[in-house]
């Protein structure tokens, strides 16, 4: 049965627009999960009734965007969140003159608590409403570089315990991703400067106020609601941020 697209005033979008939205509705109900196959370009444009140029134009904007990937000669998938594709698309922090490498996560606390002002507004959540924070130390190269600390709302993630964080297989979006259905497709990040108070100094090896640069990332998931507040404190001695825009759209992850 062919799927209605749009009504109302969404029929000015143009019609792939709305094709994009009917298979993002199909994403977050769970029809195709991680790492699955999508039918055939042919099925999916007899299933929203539009020619094969409309349906791979809506499927392009979903590569585009690392939602959906595609692999020569095998077909379209549902991304996944795996070592790679947190590496090339959700870590930027490499050594000078280096390559980007996975760094080694250590947690260093986990508590739960009410939102504040600051986090229910990143959240979108009521002030007071219960959240999850997180406190983790990465090490680049076996050297300390970075403080994360994350803020997740508890109604999202309502059975999550340290020991099941801790004992993650595979990357934290990962965990999100495979035990709560929850897809992060991308993340916005805003950098400033700022001066190292004694306990991120004391974690990083620096001196207490010493510059590190700061990294407020909220991360998001179909139709942009937020996932994750994500604050990192890095420090940029032998460090830097890089951003390859636009590269490995595709790359399987």
């Amino acid at each position: 049965m062919n799927e209605p697209l749009s009504a109302g005033v969404e029929t000015l979008a143009p019609l792939y627009k709305a094709v994009k939205r009917s298979l993002t509705r199909s994403l977050m109900r769970g029809e195709w999960r991680p790492g699955a196959a999508l039918p055939s370009e042919a099925r999916l444009a007899q299933r929203f009734d539009v020619s094969i140029g409309t349906l791979r134009k809506a499927v392009d904007e979903l590569v585009a965007e690392r939602v959906l990937v595609r692999q020569q000669g095998r077909g379209t998938f549902v991304a996944t969140h795996g070592a790679n594709r947190y590496l090339f698309h959700f870590f930027h922090v490499v050594p000078r003159d280096g390559e980007k490498t996975l760094p080694m996560l250590e947690t260093l606390a986990f508590a739960r608590g009410t939102a504040t002002a600051d986090e229910a507004r990143r959240l979108g959540m009521p002030v007071g409403a219960r959240v999850i924070r997180i406190r983790n130390l990465l090490r680049i190269a076996g050297d300390p570089v970075i403080v994360d600390d994350i803020v997740l709302s508890r109604g999202r993630f309502p059975d999550l315990t340290e020991r099941i964080f801790r004992e993650r297989d595979s990357t934290i979006y990962h965990l999100y991703q495979t035990r709560y259905g929850i897809n992060v497709v991308r993340a916005v990040e805003r950098l400033r400067a700022t001066l190292a108070d004694r306990a991120v100094a004391k974690l990083l090896g620096v001196a207490a106020g010493a510059p590190l640069l700061e990294i407020n990332r909220i991360a998001l998931t179909y139709r942009d609601q937020p996932v994750e507040w994500r604050r990192s404190l890095v420090d940029t001695a032998r460090h830097e941020y890089l951003s390859d825009l636009g590269k490995g759209a595709e790359t399987p992850a």
